[in-house]
């Protein structure tokens, strides 16, 4: 579980899946992490079940009693299930019952949606794999890579499931862009007369900055562990919470 941002009061949720552009492989681990932002209350998932290539998914969409939606392609070339998928979020949304969406989907063409969604107020939670689109990535406000979500006995002989490789010290520290991301959130979460600044604030400040920012992108399970690594930060536990500052400048 994300170190990040678990929910702290329930959320309901909206769970729309996009079969033709997710993992079956990684499902059970994909609702298991959404399970810790909220509660889904709708399941869907969208695909043309009369194609063979979808056959997989039954015994899963049974165990996890997630509704099936057809829809047929009907025209060749022309992504059907992408219209009913936006169609039925956009009635979703409408109905006010939901706090956020979890759009499991690698396919960029969800961009607009997840910006309409996030424009009402609701926080958009999205799941693909890394070759995920940018602009997808950055218009949720958390994406989580399906990569990460596999433990070391899970992983299978495909490359992509493969558990992260966790980075060394050193090679974090070559990272420009992740410090200064990490360095500027320590800087934001820290009040102008405080010395030290809340964690779980800093991680709020990264998913901000960096909604893909997950520490387990770079191997680590929590991001107290990948501070740790960098060892460039002081971390101290004071009433159960987890603080850091930066180590002072050596003389």
């Amino acid at each position: 579980m994300s170190e990040i941002s678990p929910a702290s009061e329930a959320k309901t949720l909206a769970v729309l899946i996009d079969a033709d552009n997710a993992s079956l492989n990684v499902l059970p681990q994909v609702l298991a992490e959404i399970a810790t932002y909220g509660i889904a209350s709708v399941k869907r998932i969208y695909g043309d079940w009369s194609s063979r290539n979808l056959g997989g998914w039954r015994d899963q969409l049974l165990a996890h009693s997630i509704q099936p939606i057809q829809q047929f392609a009907y025209t060749k070339g022309k992504n059907a299930t992408d219209i009913a998928m936006i169609i039925d979020a956009m009635d979703l949304l409408y109905t006010g019952r939901f706090s956020g969406f979890c759009l499991v989907t690698s396919d960029s063409d969800f961009t607009p949606l997840a910006a309409r969604i996030r424009e009402q107020g609701l926080t958009v939670y999205g799941f693909g794999e890394k070759k995920t689109p940018e602009p997808f990535v950055r218009a949720c406000d958390k994406f989580i890579y399906t990569e990460v979500l596999n433990s070391p006995d899970e992983h299978d002989s495909n490359e992509d499931s493969k558990p992260i490789k966790q980075m060394s010290g050193p090679e974090l520290r070559k990272d420009g862009k992740l410090l200064h991301r990490i360095r500027k959130a320590v800087d934001t979460a820290t009040g102008e007369e405080a010395e030290w600044a809340s964690l779980g604030e800093v991680g709020s400040h990264l998913s901000k900055l960096m909604p893909d920012f997950d520490a387990r992108n770079y191997g680590y399970a929590k991001l107290s562990e990948l501070i740790k690594a960098l060892d460039l930060f002081e971390l101290s536990r004071k009433d159960k919470h987890v603080q850091i500052r930066p180590k002072p400048k050596k003389s």
